[in-house]
């Protein structure tokens, strides 16, 4: 009852003091007439305020979001399915969804006819140009009597998750190191040459094929065994961004780290449907939901982009180097790169020694604050072996990948004159 009262509306408070007036006055002039008004006013109020403080609601919401991961730029429609489970009608139900702003605004809706066993279900659309995960709700229900006299407030407390990629464009087969950076039974020499890896079997799985079978190894253990190296084999490909602050210019979508995330979104996709397994590592070390991010059905690359979808700056001034030391080298390195410093020498050799081929594309942020361009991080990545191409504010990701692949032959033009020299 307390609570009820508590949510008179204006015109309920309007509504009370009236009748209460009302009835002051009749007896001050003695008019029964207006002692009636008052009454009913005052009845009308009260009546209203005990039948909602009585009624227990039984109101269930089920939100949806379809579909959960969409691109910047996209669309998603969110559902609410809500039911009426309580023995009593209630009135009219002032619906309000809790939208992050860069969403739109929060959509309202208002709801009538509510019976008992009533079932009705809502939708509205959310957009974002803005990468992120965000939580939908939670949602605000005011439920009214028919005269607008008592609203009282219900919320319920559950979300659901929104995540927004970064956009990505399709981009062009270019080389990447040779034929060995294919997938498949095709291994690059190194992987067969007899590694302690190469020579290992593994428990047979259905579907293995029976000519495979190693079988001393089966009888030794009791259980059949299988060759690891004929199985097939998969490229991998280390994918890494630079997002520190100290590397990029610009706030917010203009920014020139927005550039390089949404460079390394085509970049992963790219990779994927080309059949690497593909690992994100960033400035502060290999992201744990994507670490080797392996193709399957539909080249599925949600985990990569969900990864890239919540990056943001870091203030550390130097690049983590501790992935560098996990596996065997080789493999494809493919960066983003910011601005990189004299101090960071060391790191981008150390990376480049690591990879069997080490391919850069690296932002310009002069160009995002007005600056003239410059292609000083580019030359610096040439000067450590690196295959690398400057991206500009108005550059098209396409053309400055395809221009990796005129680098590629050049640098192995230089590369066999080199070998050449030392040979003569």
């Amino acid at each position: 009852m307390r609570e009820a009262l508590a949510g008179m509306t204006v015109r309920g408070r309007a509504f009370l003091a009236a009748g209460v007036t009302a009835i002051v006055c009749a007896v001050i002039l003695d008019q029964a007439t207006l002692a009636r008004v008052g009454v009913l006013l005052l009845a009308l109020t009260l009546l209203t305020v005990a039948a909602l403080a009585r009624n227990r609601y039984r109101l269930t919401l089920v939100r949806t979001v379809a579909p959960q991961l969409v691109s910047a730029g996209q669309s998603a429609r969110v559902t609410l399915a809500l039911a009426n489970d309580g023995l009593a009608p209630n009135g009219v139900l002032l619906l309000e969804d809790q939208v992050p702003y860069v969403l739109g605004t929060r959509p309202r809706f208002v709801l009538e006819g509510i019976s008992q066993g009533w079932r009705h279900s809502v939708s509205y659309q959310v957009r974002s140009d803005v990468r992120g995960r965000f939580e939908i709700g939670p949602m605000s229900v005011r439920v009214s009597d028919p005269f607008g006299l008592v609203e009282l407030g219900r919320t319920f407390r559950t979300t659901v998750p929104l995540t927004v990629t970064p956009r990505t464009v399709p981009l062009p087969h270019i080389p990447l190191g040779g034929a060995w950076t294919g997938s498949g039974d095709n291994r690059p020499r190194a992987f067969a040459t007899g590694s302690a890896e190469d020579v290992t079997v593994r428990e047979y799985r259905q579907g293995d094929d029976l000519r495979r079978v190693h079988w001393r190894s089966s009888a030794k253990l009791g259980e059949l065994m299988v060759r690891r190296e004929e199985q097939p084999w998969q490229s991998r490909a280390t994918l890494f961004l630079d997002n520190r602050g100290v590397a990029h210019r610009g706030q917010g979508i203009a920014s020139s780290l927005e550039a390089a995330v949404s460079a390394a979104a085509s970049i992963a996709v790219h990779l994927t449907h080309r059949g690497f397994a593909v690992r994100l590592v960033t400035a502060t070390g290999e992201e744990s939901g994507s670490a080797w991010h392996v193709r399957g059905a539909d080249l599925n690359t949600g985990p990569l982009l969900e990864s890239l979808a919540v990056v943001q700056p870091v203030s550390q001034p130097r690049l983590e180097t501790g992935w560098l030391g996990e596996g065997a080298h080789g493999g494809l390195t493919v960066a983003v790169f910011g601005a990189v410093e004299t101090t960071d020498l060391p790191v981008l050799r150390r990376m480049q020694h690591h990879a069997g081929s080490a391919v850069a594309v690296a932002v310009d942020v002069n160009a995002w604050i007005g600056a003239p361009a410059a292609d000083g991080t580019t030359r610096i990545l040439a000067q450590q072996g690196w295959r690398a191409a400057a991206l500009r504010p108005r550059d098209r990701l396409e053309a400055v990948w395809q221009e990796l692949a005129h680098t590629s032959t050049q640098s192995s033009r230089v590369q066999s004159s080199r070998q050449e020299g030392v040979a003569t």
